[in-house]
């Protein structure tokens, strides 16, 4: 599915499905940020961050059931729970150290002078190279439970390599959706942004449900 196409559909679906949607954020957004205020009055209390994993995972499969079956029930939420949150865990926890190292090691090679310039733009494309490869990789870890992480993350990668400019375009799209978002409201997670940068993806990196189509 082209980009264009997956914009417009997702926000057909986000039509049709705005208010379950908005719980899927609401729950999202508040576990965010029930972390990030834990850890800010205890700091081991970041290890809740684990928490995050399976609930996204949970909420990526509501939105891969609708990009699918053009239906959601709220009862996909616990059933997407109990289905992925292994994979949710693994998954959030890369993510998490990701975003750690990066924050660490850019910051590092910025304050060490010119001539680590050079190697703190690589860390950042790196950075946000991982980020466009999650774009793929969690519709499909979600998509193709039964198989291993592994095989999923190496068809993720492949599906960027094949569409690198599409993933590269759909990162752009995303973000200036999510900074609307963020200049519209005073608690972003109360928008759909995030739900819809879910869809998005959803629709671009899986491929079409033939029954939908017709």
């Amino acid at each position: 599915m082209t980009l264009r196409r997956a914009l417009g559909v997702a926000a057909n679906d986000l039509y049709h499905q705005a208010w379950r949607l908005m719980v899927l954020n609401v729950l999202l957004g508040a576990t965010v940020l029930m972390v990030v205020f834990a850890t800010l009055a205890v700091r081991s209390a970041i290890v809740l961050a684990v928490l995050v994993g399976p609930v996204l995972a949970a909420v990526m499969h509501c939105v891969v059931t609708l990009s699918q079956t053009e239906d959601l029930r709220l009862v996909e939420l616990p059933n997407g729970l109990r289905r992925h949150w292994r994979h949710g865990i693994v998954l959030g926890a890369a993510l998490a150290i990701a975003v750690a190292v990066g924050a660490v090691v850019v910051p590092f090679y910025v304050r060490a002078g010119t001539w680590a310039w050079p190697l703190a733009a690589f860390s950042l494309y790196l950075l946000l190279m991982f980020g466009v490869f999650q774009l793929a990789l969690w519709p499909l870890a979600v998509f193709e439970v039964g198989r291993p992480l592994r095989a999923v993350a190496r068809d993720a990668a492949l599906a960027v390599v094949r569409r690198p400019l599409g993933f590269l375009g759909l990162a752009v799209a995303l973000l200036l959706v999510n900074v609307v978002g963020v200049a519209a409201a005073i608690l972003p997670f109360l928008t759909l942004t995030i739900s819809y940068s879910f869809l998005v993806s959803a629709h671009f990196a899986l491929p079409k449900n033939p029954a939908r189509e017709a």
